[in-house]
């Protein structure tokens, strides 16, 4: 049998036999939900509706994702600048920024195509620098004591609205929500700050707490929350898009409480139950944005990983046509094993090493064999092997398991 898996914007045709391969994750068999029914859904928010808190004449910033993020993001705001207009709000008193935290700058193509060209001609956009000072305004310390600095723009307008889409996060629990102000609207210290939470310094490993659709008791996504409560928005839309990125459910209201119902319905829908770990995984980020670099497509190793036996094999598919995410990623890659590379995280932390130690873990733990852009003399420091035919790292005596959008679902063993 054959089955598409997506590897950045185009698919690899893959063929498997079925008695030896078992797919987990399909195509949502749900229809996408219509402006109209999206309309309905705005109408019936969790808290008051953004239409009775915003008065005309009032300013307004709406908070957006970059293009590592696939939310429906132009459907919902072309509908929202709509209804804002009709409202009493004049175009001019509406902006648009773009939560990129570390991130690199939205380019000007990547603006009109999360935002449509409609919405791009018209409302004004802003950029986020994480390390450009003059951006920030310290609002306070979080209980821990990390220093909360955020874009200035956050409380130069009457109201701020997030618009976020919904996905596991590997150690946030989930992505949305929150997330689209601290770390998006964060300075590099605040983001370095909150992001060490993660790591346990003693036992140089993953944090208690810390981990994929966890929320309560994760000191990551708790300094999140207390960082945004410094300026809390006004509302906040949460979409769950399909594989194809097409809205088929959308939370909307109080930033907190509808991204926590959000996250419930995403996990709810979205964690496979196996028996049993498997010799072979077979893995597809899931195509453009999900293996847009290195940095982003890592995160779909998480459910391989869990499917796996140890000392399996995982064939990976991650296009990476942006490259690593970072130059520097890479550099990473020179300590001996992930203990060596834990150590000097706790020596000097960067938010990127700890992407790369959880990585380089398993690449430790698994053979890795990726069908990627990147040259091979980078996947060799990262200790994984490129490979340019996957049908051929498949043999009849091995039984697996195939993730066509590993990026999007959980593994938990029964």
């Amino acid at each position: 049998m054959r089955i598409p898996l997506g590897y950045g914007k185009t698919e690899i045709d893959f063929e498997y036999d079925p008695d030896q391969f078992q797919i987990l994750g399909t195509e949502d068999s749900l229809i996408p939900l219509s402006d109209r029914q999206i309309g309905e859904k705005l109408d019936n928010p969790i808290g008051k509706n953004f239409e009775e808190t915003i008065k005309p004449g009032e300013t307004i910033l709406i908070v957006v994702p970059d293009a590592t993020r696939e939310i429906g993001c132009g459907q919902i705001i072309n509908l929202l600048v709509r209804r804002l207009i009709a409202n009493g709000t004049m175009p001019f008193s509406i902006n648009i920024i773009f939560a990129t935290g570390l991130h690199r700058k939205v380019t000007e193509a990547e603006k009109s195509s999360i935002l449509t060209p409609f919405i791009f001609q018209r409302i004004k956009t802003l950029d986020h620098d994480a390390k450009d000072l003059m951006q920030f305004m310290r609002l306070g310390e979080t209980t821990g004591g990390i220093p909360v600095e955020l874009n200035r723009k956050l409380t130069e307008y009457d109201h701020i609205i997030l618009i976020g889409g919904i996905n596991f996060h590997y150690f946030a629990g989930f992505t949305g929500g929150r997330k689209l102000i601290c770390p998006g609207l964060a300075s590099a210290r605040t983001i370095s700050e909150t992001h060490k939470l993660a790591f346990d310094f003693e036992r140089k490993t993953r944090r208690a707490g810390v981990g994929i659709a966890r929320l309560a008791g994760n000191p990551v996504h708790e300094a999140f929350v207390e960082a945004v409560s410094m300026a809390p928005p006004s509302f906040s839309i949460n979409t769950i898009v399909n594989k194809r990125g097409k809205i088929i459910d959308l939370v909307a209201g109080d930033y907190r409480t509808s991204h926590e119902k959000a996250c419930s319905a995403y996990a709810q829908a979205n964690t496979i139950r196996i028996s049993e770990k498997r010799d072979v995984v077979v893995v597809s980020c899931g195509g453009f944005p999900y293996d847009l670099n290195m940095i982003q497509a890592h995160k779909a190793l998480e459910a391989a990983a869990n499917a796996c036996r140890d000392g399996g094999t995982i064939i990976f598919l991650a296009k990476c046509e942006n490259g690593l995410g970072r130059d520097d990623f890479v550099d990473w890659f020179v300590s001996e094993n992930s203990k060596k590379l834990a150590e000097r995280l706790c020596e000097h932390y960067q938010v990127n090493g700890q992407t790369a130690w959880s990585l380089l873990k398993k690449a430790e733990k698994f053979e890795i064999k990726i069908f990627t852009y990147l040259p091979k003399e980078t996947t060799e420091k990262m200790r994984m092997i490129k490979i340019e035919d996957i049908s051929k790292e498949i043999t009849d005596s091995k039984g697996g398991y195939i993730l066509p959008y590993g990026a999007k679902i959980k593994i938990e063993i029964d």
